[in-house]
């Protein structure tokens, strides 16, 4: 049952890597700033990727703003939060949002690339991690430009990956270095946080999840990620979920909750993710895949397959015809210019 994905060293595929990806276990690959120099080279990276194993789930994070793998050569893309920071007509902020969608996406796709995670669909910029990832602190402006940059990678032939379930941005910790706690109530979370999530998958929007490695006290003991009450219980039976769920990173030290690299994984698998993220951390892999034997049903892991073939990208437009278009053009400009004037009112 394929349900890992890994990272890679470096910016050519290494014969450990080669290994690593071949192994059944490993579903797809995360890449990274370190795998990048230039479009010739990720693009060979890529070949070389398909080339171990054709069914490889290639995955990024390029959300825009300080989450972007890819520069240079690539549009600059704003911080989400600068849609309705610099822009006050609501419909200029909505089609903003859109055309940065599929401007990513599109870039994305021609590289070769199946995924980016994104968008980012947590309220409020108080923790670090998240910040101006975040489009909005209000749940209905977030909603609203969020369903318009997801329409965009739709069109662009990307699905659409909602985190961090249930909401990660009023804790203040950083879960990449710690376990982050949320005290608040079920009903303060439930009316908030989770809200864009829950109408975004009942729009149909979301085509993935990926949950925070944040333990909500008042709701499960068990961070999100590992959690059969959040994963479960609330996304597949409350919320009616069909999508993929994502682990975020297990290399995580937010994730050091459950245990062991091995125990990490059967955790969050058991608990409803279907693909488990596990980068930075080439020993655990190693651990994973030597020790980790998941014990389900072909039932189970025929759907598992099934979530994940949907998440592969539907369209491609080469370098040259993106490059010729009128709508990449354009908003090669704008967008720029928007993450610009981003930076200068940060400063």
């Amino acid at each position: 049952m394929s349900t890992l994905l890994i990272d890679l060293a470096g910016q050519t595929l290494t014969r450990e890597d080669a290994e690593l990806l071949a192994h059944p276990l490993v579903a797809g690959v995360i890449l990274f700033s370190r795998n990048f120099h230039d479009r010739a080279q990720i693009q060979a990276l890529v070949s070389a990727i398909r080339n171990v194993k054709q069914d490889l789930l290639i995955t990024v994070d390029q959300e825009g703003g300080r989450v972007q793998r890819f520069r240079d050569g690539f549009t600059q893309l704003p911080a989400m939060q600068a849609f309705a920071s610099l822009i006050t007509d609501p419909a200029r902020q909505a089609e903003t949002a859109l055309q940065a969608g599929w401007q990513m996406a599109a870039e994305m796709t021609a590289l070769g690339i199946d995924l980016s995670f994104a968008p980012v669909l947590d309220l409020g910029h108080q923790c670090k991690a998240i910040g101006d990832r975040s489009f909005h602190t209000e749940c209905e402006p977030t909603i609203r430009l969020a369903a318009q940059f997801i329409a965009g990678m739709h069109q662009a032939g990307m699905a659409a990956t909602g985190k961090h379930f249930p909401g990660h941005g009023h804790v203040l910790a950083d879960s990449h270095l710690e376990t982050p706690y949320d005290d608040r109530s079920q009903a303060e979370i439930f009316s908030r946080d989770i809200q864009p999530f829950r109408q975004l998958i009942a729009r149909g929007c979301l085509d993935a999840v990926m949950p925070a490695h944040v333990i909500y006290t008042q709701c499960d003991a068990q961070p999100a990620s590992g959690s059969d009450y959040w994963l479960k219980q609330i996304l597949r039976e409350t919320f009616h979920f069909q999508g993929a769920i994502f682990s975020d990173d297990l290399g995580m030290k937010g994730a050091g909750f459950m245990g062991d690299f091995v125990s990490r994984c059967a955790k969050a698998l058991y608990a409803g993710c279907d693909l488990l993220l596990l980068c930075n951390e080439r020993d655990g892999v190693i651990q994973v895949l030597d020790n980790f034997k998941p014990q389900e049903s072909a039932q189970q892991a025929a759907l598992r397959h099934t979530r994940r073939q949907r998440l592969f990208k539907r369209k491609t437009l080469s370098w040259d015809e993106l490059q010729q278009s009128a709508r990449w053009r354009e908003n090669h400009q704008k967008l720029t210019a928007l993450q610009q004037h981003w930076l200068s009112a940060k400063e």
